[in-house]
């Protein structure tokens, strides 16, 4: 898949996240952890954004592993909040299934990134 999809997708991921957020905050859930989820759920797009501006294929990279760490992060959130009740089933579902979409492309472009900066 083109950077340039995974950017597209990474920021809709974000989008949803914040309105996750603002439903989760409306219910008078756990407000200072919302911020967890939201600074990890947003922080995947913009260092997937970021490595297409990076100084080399190594920053390149390391700004997609900071993108996966978010996406971990942020699976662990997603977790934590359906486990204490504060997301639906469905919101969850719909959620983790986005972040591990995003991971599995993440995980994919770092392999291939890896493998082409091996063979310069």
């Amino acid at each position: 898949m083109p950077e340039n999809q995974l950017i597209i997708i990474s920021k809709s991921f974000a989008v949803s996240i914040i309105e996750l957020c603002n439903i989760v905050k409306a219910r008078g859930k756990a407000t200072i952890i919302v911020n967890q989820l939201l600074r990890s759920g947003t922080s995947i797009g913009a260092n997937i954004h970021e490595a297409n501006y990076a100084a080399s294929r190594a920053d390149f990279i390391n700004k997609f592993q900071i993108s996966l760490k978010e996406c971990y992060e942020t699976d662990y959130w997603l977790d934590v909040f359906h486990e204490a009740h504060m997301l639906t089933d469905e919101e969850y579902a719909a959620a983790y299934t986005q972040c591990s979409k995003i991971r599995k492309l993440l995980t994919a472009s770092i392999k291939t990134a890896k493998a082409n900066k091996n063979k310069e």
